[in-house]
């Protein structure tokens, strides 16, 4: 819901929280400036230097190390066996340069940030084709100049070039051009991560040179975990997996972000949801089995805000609030970085379980154009009636280019998708019509609206009129038995006429209207969804030593979702406006924005720094459409705006580090960081959540029951919008909160075998006060090839402000029946007289242990890693507590709570809280492996999986209020302990295979999804009883639906048409796998405590997991989702 007046209330917010900021940033950006003006050359950089007594080789390398500087010469050359010495205390580079190299006669120059050494007198007179031995220590050395390229010709900065035989070389800059000192003859080695090595011979002063071979590897350079620019994955303390999307977003079938992670990452879950409100176009994303705000986002490693919708629907991740990772567009990002290790202390609130960082392209002078479309081709399409739904056609546009300037860009993306809904529902069963509903067709057909004759059945001055309309068109129900027409037709009063209408009339009606079972099918499966994406990014470089950069997006995205099918013979029903009964949609309008600007570069003596600003802001608009508030009846509109969430979140950081020549190398970082966070609650209309009585008034607790709307056979009709109340006003909040962090971070290398790191945090919270954590990690080389690693940590989580405000009432089903259920805030009044506690934040402890491993000569390398997390005071949201029965006295704590139910139009109520402490084990294990066969066909092979699980420890931190009531099993039910433990897989794993042969490429993945346990419980074993415990008192169910392991197969395979264009086809889940299927209708003895003990003599209840047949899959958990094969096609051009 987009309203003016709160978008200038949020822009002026946004103008005083940034205002300081600006300040902030101009006044680095003058002294940054000032300081580069002064001195923009290597030569000028001021060193502190003692060398006594040692050869001039090793001398410049300690020269190297301490200026930040590469020096090229002729590895033979005879001075650099002579000894020097020299002093210097804060002195320019060019001087230390000339004291130390003149008495040796070695002139020495600056070019494109190298010192390039020479022997004096010899004359640079060009090669003119003569060959010079590389074995003459006299021989000429001369500045070699070239670029560096793949395979597609693009320019590859960073690559490593040595002179081979020695330790001296250089790297390429942004646009892949070098220079080097070398002599005609000598060898340059040049080498990219996850290239092949190519070592070429020096015959001349240019060198162009191409490297060719796979870029996805797990040696790329990272910028999660570490705060050293130069540290590689496998080099690292910690674990890390780097994703290449050129690959993926090329071959697979996956077009969401959330979608291609779960079936690369082993260690990351998120499945589309269904009939879950907002959480079905919002998907939840968990990382290690913990919470989905339990991962901290980062975008160029900047802080990502979280989404707006809490999650409080029945799916896993339940009360959390996550990050909205699809609405950043997958073809804007270049790789993605997943830090599988506790860093709180490295980047603040929520990095309990790891970080994700993803990095957008920046590549320029290339257009890339991808268009998809595809489907569910598949046996449970459209209802179990085969065929293809779920159609997607989504467009991509990616152009880059300069901004006139070396190393500018500026690279756009652009995104577009329409996706259509899919539905796995069988025909529904049950009651759909009855007698009632016949008659009053017969009537409708004749334009008389019985409906409209009564508000209250109860209530009913004009008896007489109602019975004899009913009595007019009874008759013409043919499919009436004798005996039912003699029953209506004897009827004297209102009671009389509802027990001769109350039967089953589903099948004669259905045939008398010309309607099958499954026109009145809920629609389970993904959402439909329509969007449109962009996203940019962008530097421009003010001088060598100063780089302003900005990236962000906008993200549009509406959704479609249906919720349970409102049947004719339901109150829920109006069947005034709706013969037979509707499908209520709730519409979604997702609106995301971000933009991050900011400096980077050389500050003061060689320190780097960054000073950025971010904001972002997410907002969730809810409308409702094919519905009705049935209080309203024949006036209700069958359209509603329901008001809607908004989140912002604006960060500024400031980021220094420094290398110094301490050991082998000591890193040193620190920074601050201040952030402002915004939650909103917007009303819908009233229409949208006021019940209403007969005569148009809003009722409330005082309404009497005579006059609340009722349906013919006497059951009350519910206000509000059906399937999704809007937001009252009571709902309406606007909160902020501030946090101030600063951080330091010390990586040291203490010899070239061993590195450790360490960090600090500390933080303060306007609404929860202070906290300060930290990480100990280090790394130790056993061999060139095994890394040993380990890391211990402590972390937090904030309680989001969602957390702490969220309020609504909102209609859920459980078994099929349902419940209008409150949410109430932390801070509410309902939450204190149950004694529920202020949140506070979540504390963690966590340890990891693991080695890196690789056999060059196979080209394979494998990790392991080892972790647990503890975290204290896990928030949750509590199971339904209900409003209190009979008629509790004045003023009593009883009677305050039901006027607050009332108040809240809610029958239930349930509620944020501190309520366990928790414990996550697991491992993680990726093996990669790459090989040719001959000079057409190469093969890449990558096998990762996860085994993992948490579970509570301790007792239930429950006030002694829900103990002295018996509540406790409410406040942490066994339900909530199966969505913690046991609802996503505890063992997850990947096989990719890669082939490319000639113009062909071959893409074959195999994803093992493990077992996961429903929540529901049900008679599973087939016993006649569901099996239960005793728990805090009370007899508790725990015969739970456990659902298989299942091996999803993706394949596509690829054509190189030219080398512009690429055409794929192929197929996700090609073997058309489903999960397995729920129970359906039984009769079971549900457990009782009786003296102490579980008792199995009660009646047998109905229990119908299914809904009806509507619930073929559970959805209340989900390996990999219910819509079936998916087939597809993509087209792929680059200019």
């Amino acid at each position: 819901m987009k309203k003016t007046v709160l978008k200038q209330r949020l822009l002026i917010r946004i103008m005083k929280i940034t205002l300081f900021q600006f300040v902030l940033a101009l006044v680095f950006s003058s002294v940054t400036i000032a300081n580069n003006i002064r001195g923009q050359k290597k030569l000028d950089t001021k060193v502190t230097i003692t060398v006594t007594d040692l050869n001039l080789d090793t001398a410049l390398t300690k020269l190297e190390k301490l200026a930040h500087v590469k020096f090229s010469y002729n590895s033979r050359m005879s001075q650099l066996n002579q000894k020097v010495s020299v002093y210097a205390n804060n002195e320019a580079l060019s001087s230390v340069l000339t004291r130390i190299l003149k008495p040796l006669k070695i002139n020495y120059t600056e070019v494109s940030n190298q010192i390039i050494l020479q022997k004096e007198g010899i004359a640079k007179t060009g090669i003119n084709g003569e060959v010079f031995s590389t074995l003459n220590q006299n021989a000429m050395a001369e500045i070699i100049k070239g670029r560096v390229v793949d395979e597609k010709g693009e320019s590859l900065p960073g690559v490593t070039i040595l002179v081979k035989g020695t330790t001296k070389g250089t790297t390429t800059d942004i646009e892949g051009n070098y220079t080097i000192s070398a002599e005609i003859g000598d060898v340059l080695q040049f080498s990219y991560v996850g290239l092949e090595t190519k070592s070429v011979t020096v015959t001349g002063t240019t060198l162009n040179v191409t490297l060719t071979g796979s870029g996805e590897t797990l040696q790329d350079v990272v910028v999660i975990g570490s705060r050293n620019p130069a540290r590689t994955v496998t080099e690292s303390a910690v674990p890390i997996d780097v994703i290449s999307m050129k690959e993926i977003a090329s071959q697979g079938a996956q077009v969401n972000l959330n979608q291609i992670l779960n079936m690369v990452a082993p260690s990351f879950t998120s499945n589309t949801q269904t009939v879950a409100d907002g959480t079905d176009h919002i998907d939840p994303a968990q990382l290690r089995g913990l919470g989905p705000d339990q991962v901290l986002v980062l975008i160029n490693g900047k802080r990502r805000h979280t989404s707006s919708l809490v999650n409080i629907n029945g799916s896993p991740g339940r009360g959390s609030v996550g990050t909205d990772l699809n609405a950043i567009p997958a073809f804007a990002i270049e790789k993605i970085e997943v830090l599988r290790d506790g860093a709180s202390a490295q980047y603040g609130s929520d990095a309990i379980a790891g970080v994700i960082n993803i990095n957008v392209k920046k590549n320029t002078n290339k257009l890339e154009v991808n268009l998809f479309g595809g489907g569910n081709l598949s046996k449970g399409a459209n209802d179990h009636d085969g065929g293809f739904d779920g159609g997607n056609y989504q467009l991509d546009l990616n152009y880059g280019t300069s901004l006139g300037k070396e190393k500018s860009f500026i690279n756009a993306t652009g995104s577009f998708q329409l996706r259509d809904a899919t539905s796995r529902a069988k025909d529904v069963t049950g009651t759909l019509f009855n007698g009632y509903n016949a008659v009053e067709q017969r009537a409708a057909e004749a334009g008389t609206n019985i409906n409209a004759l009564f508000g209250n059945i109860t209530n009913t001055p004009n008896t007489a009129q109602i019975l004899t309309t009913i009595k007019q068109y009874a008759p013409g129900v043919s499919y009436f038995t004798g005996a039912q027409q003699t029953a209506i037709l004897g009827a004297t009063s209102i009671s009389q006429m509802q027990t001769a209408l109350n039967f089953d009339a589903t099948e004669g009606e259905l045939l008398y209207r010309g309607l099958q079972r499954k026109d009145f099918n809920m629609r389970v499966g993904q959402s439909s969804l329509q969007s449109a994406q962009f996203f940019l990014n962008a530097a421009y470089p003010i001088n060598d030593k100063l780089e302003a950069y900005a990236f962000g997006g906008t993200s549009y995205r509406n959704g479609e979702a249906a919720g349970f099918y409102r049947r004719p013979n339901q109150a829920r029903s109006y069947t005034g406006l709706y013969l037979n009964g509707f499908l209520p949609e709730i519409h979604s309008t997702i609106n995301d924005v971000s933009v991050a600007a900011g400096l980077r570069g050389m500050l003061f003596e060689n320190w780097n720094f960054d000073l950025s600003n971010t904001f972002g802001r997410n907002a969730f608009d809810y409308g409702v459409e094919n519905t009705v508030n049935a209080s309203l009846r024949e006036n209700s509109p069958t359209e509603f705006d329901a008001g809607g969430l908004a989140f912002a979140q604006n960060t500024t950081n400031f980021d220094m580090n420094r290398k110094f020549d301490v050991l082998e190398g000591l890193n040193v970082a620190f920074g601050a960081e201040y952030r402002h966070e915004n939650f909103q609650i917007n009303a819908g209309e009233p229409d949208s959540y006021n019940q209403y009585d007969i005569n148009g008034g809003v009722v409330t607790g005082t309404t009497a029951a005579n006059i609340r709307v009722t349906d013919f056979f006497g059951a009350a009709r519910p206000g509000g919008a059906q399937v999704f109340p809007g937001f009252r006003p009571a709902n309406a909040i606007d909160k902020d909160r501030n946090s101030v962090a600063l951080y330091t971070d010390l990586e040291l290398d203490v010899t070239n075998k061993w590195l450790v790191n360490g960090a600090v945090r500390f933080e303060n919270y306007s609404d929860f006060g202070n906290t300060t954590n930290f990480k100990l990690a280090t790394r130790y080389k056993l061999t060139d090839n095994i890394n040993l690693r380990g890391a211990v940590s402590t972390g937090f989580r904030a309680p989001s402000l969602h957390q702490i405000y969220f309020n609504s009432t909102a209609t859920q089903f459980v078994g099929g029946v349902p419940f209008e259920v409150g949410t109430f805030s932390n801070d509410s009044q309902a939450a204190q007289l149950l004694g529920i506690p202020k949140l506070k934040q979540e504390e963690s402890q966590s340890a990891s242990v693991g080695f890196t491993a690789k056999i060059p000569e196979a080209n394979l390398t494998l990790t392991a890693d080892a972790y647990i997390v503890k975290i204290d005071d896990r928030v949750v949201l509590t199971d339904q507590f209900s409003r209190p029965g009979g008629t509790p006295a004045a003023g009593s704590p009883n009677a305050v709570l039901n006027a607050l139910f009332d108040t809240a139009g809610a029958t239930a109520a349930t509620f944020f809280a501190n309520a366990i402490d928790t414990e996550s084990k697991g491992i993680d294990v990726v093996i990669s492996h790459k090989t040719s066969f001959g000079n057409n066909v190469s093969l890449k092979t990558d096998l990762s999986g996860t085994f993992s699980k948490t579970y509570r420890v301790g007792e239930i931190h429950a006030s002694p209020v829900l103990e002295a009531a018996g509540q406790i099993n409410r406040y942490y039910s066994e339900a909530s302990r199966v969505y913690l433990q046991e609802a996503i897989p505890r063992v997850k794993a990947n096989l990719t295979n890669s082939i490319t042969y000639k113009k062909f490429d071959f893409f074959l993945r195999n994803v093992y999804f493990g077992k996961v346990t429903d929540p529901n419980t049900a008679d599973v074993n087939g016993d006649g009883r569901v099996e239960g415990v005793i728990v805090n008192g009370q007899a508790v169910e725990i015969e739970h639906p456990i659902w298989g392991a299942k091996i999803i197969t993706d394949l596509s395979v690829g054509f190189k048409i030219t080398n512009a264009a690429k055409i794929v086809i192929g197929a996700n889940n090609i073997f058309d796998i489903y999960p397995d299927m729920n129970l359906g209708t039984q009769t079971a003895i549900r457990p009782r405590l009786v003296s102490g003990a579980i008792d199995y003599t009660s009646a047998p209840a109905t229990i119908d997991l299914s809904n009806a047949n509507q619930f073929v899959y559970s959805r209340n958990v989900s390996q990999f989702g219910q819509n079936g094969r998916f087939v597809f096609a993509r087209l792929n051009f680059s200019f």
